[in-house]
């Protein structure tokens, strides 16, 4: 169960300043918590702080860094039920699926603790003709200052680990904003973070408006602004001024099966329900496009329609279930309406079934126009469409026409295919074997044209927070 009510995190400290924020049970629709909402003069206060804190981040050690994240990693072992259920009650997330989510949370934190002292730099060779000889040149990666996190509702725990696990393996100080869809998450990682030893002012976790956010994009005395969520985070980007900024903007994911799959027709189904099913669909990296060769695409098509119409759909409490709500209604109803439009244009329902609230059952079709809103955009629900294709460089084409490029996935047996969807898929990650909605928390993670820019992934984010520093030092 949720605590009556929740503060939200300035400077490190709770501040129980009111609790107007209202979490929603998403299967019951009832008020399930109270969440305390800052102002716009909170989240000033916390932008201050988190600048003040600049130089004292710098200079917290990194085994100290280490051990406040290693620190993390035992607290969300032991509240991880917690955690688990909390995810399950406000985001609706099968209960499951939040506990896998859970264990990803732990993961990233842990990846994060062995990065944060493996910090380095590299020796240059500066001797290059007689003029720099004497001359040795070597650099280190510093912390660019305070950062400003924007998190979305559909990883609350893990995309806000993927931001702050980094920031403090690389010694940022950080203003985050949680979504108010989904903030209880973020506000007990806070309340770990507030055991720890950290300096005052290296965190801040605020719920607040979006036009209070602002703030965290505006404001100059933020140096990074990492934002994941839709196509806004463009017009973000253009407001923020001279400060780094990573974006994870979603996409509507592609997975070709060619004629050698390289993997037996059942197992193909099992992870394309997964991919395209997984939390409602509510992944930015859900198969959305099934394109599959004509020499497989009728059987695949016939054990997928089979598959998917069996998916057990309900509370996301039940052990069972596996298609939950999604994170409201209107939500469901954008994605029931895309699914019209299609049918009106000529598409198929082969799965699927009439919406209850914010249960959209999960829906397969064919024969999608490639001018419906639902071929283009990301669907962000429970439906995916199958096509065939005759030729593999076709297959490749209708997954490039699209403007996002953030992961695509193939089954293909054949190793010239995978080189050559590795080669032109203009996409950030190509996963060969697999669907596309395959992460690992240490991999790098981000996409091409309005899918983003940046890379998140441990490692990749620490670089992001840091910046190489050079020393020249003439020895005679």
């Amino acid at each position: 169960m949720l605590k009556k009510r929740y503060p939200y995190y300035l400077a490190n400290r709770p501040v129980e300043a009111n609790a107007n924020l209202e979490v929603m049970d998403k299967y019951s629709g009832k008020p399930a918590t109270r969440v305390a909402l800052a102002d716009a003069t909170a989240v000033r206060k916390a932008i201050v702080a988190a600048h003040k804190a600049r130089e004292a981040m710098a200079a917290f050690p990194p085994d100290a860094r280490r051990d406040v994240l290693e620190h993390c990693v035992r607290r969300f072992t032991e509240r991880a039920e917690e955690l688990a259920q909390a995810l399950c009650i406000e985001a609706g997330k099968p209960i499951k699926d939040a506990r896998g989510e859970v264990t990803r949370l732990i993961d990233t934190f842990r990846i994060a603790a062995g990065e944060a002292t493996r910090i380095g730099g590299e020796v240059l060779e500066l001797q290059l003709s007689p003029r720099t000889r004497g001359y040795r040149g070597m650099t280190r990666r510093v912390p660019v200052g305070a950062c400003s996190f924007i998190t979305p509702f559909n990883f609350p725990l893990n995309l806000v680990a993927h931001k702050v696990a980094p920031a403090i393996a690389a010694g940022c100080p950080f203003v985050l904003k949680p979504s108010d869809k989904t903030p209880v998450g973020a506000l007990i990682i806070g309340e770990v973070l507030a055991e720890t030893d950290l300096p005052k002012g290296a965190f801040s976790v605020m719920p607040c408006s979006n036009q209070d956010a602002g703030l965290l994009v505006e404001d100059e005395r933020i140096a990074l602004l990492s934002f994941t969520g839709g196509l806004v985070g463009w017009d973000l980007k253009a407001r923020a001024g001279r400060k780094k900024v990573t974006l994870e903007l979603g996409g509507n994911a592609a997975c070709i099966i060619d004629d050698e799959p390289g993997a037996s027709l059942d197992h193909v189904v099992q992870r394309l329900v997964f991919g395209a099913y997984y939390q409602s669909g509510q992944s930015c990296i859900s198969v959305q496009r099934i394109y599959a060769h004509a020499a497989v695409h009728d059987k695949l098509r016939r054990k997928l329609k089979a598959a998917v119409a069996k998916l057990p759909m309900g509370n996301p409490r039940d052990e069972h279930t596996f298609i939950g709500p999604m994170i409201d209604e209107a939500a469901a109803k954008r994605v029931e309406s895309w699914i019209a439009e299609a049918r009106d244009g000529g598409a198929k329902r082969l799965a699927g079934g009439k919406r209850e609230g914010n249960l959209l059952p999960a829906t397969l079709l064919e024969r999608v126009p490639r001018d419906c809103t639902l071929y283009r955009e990301e669907a962000f629900g429970p439906v995916a469409f199958i096509e065939p294709f005759e030729h593999f460089d076709d297959a490749i084409a209708r997954v490039n026409d699209s403007r996002f490029g953030l992961q695509a996935g193939v089954f293909t047996g054949r190793i010239a295919h995978a080189m050559q969807a590795w080669d032109r898929l203009e996409v950030g990650g190509v996963v060969v074997g697999d669907v596309p909605s395959f992460r690992v928390d240490n991999m790098p993670y981000g996409g091409i044209k309005d899918s983003g820019v940046g890379r998140e992934g441990v490692r990749c984010a620490i670089e992001d927070m840091t910046e190489p520093r050079l020393l020249v030092i003439r020895t005679g």
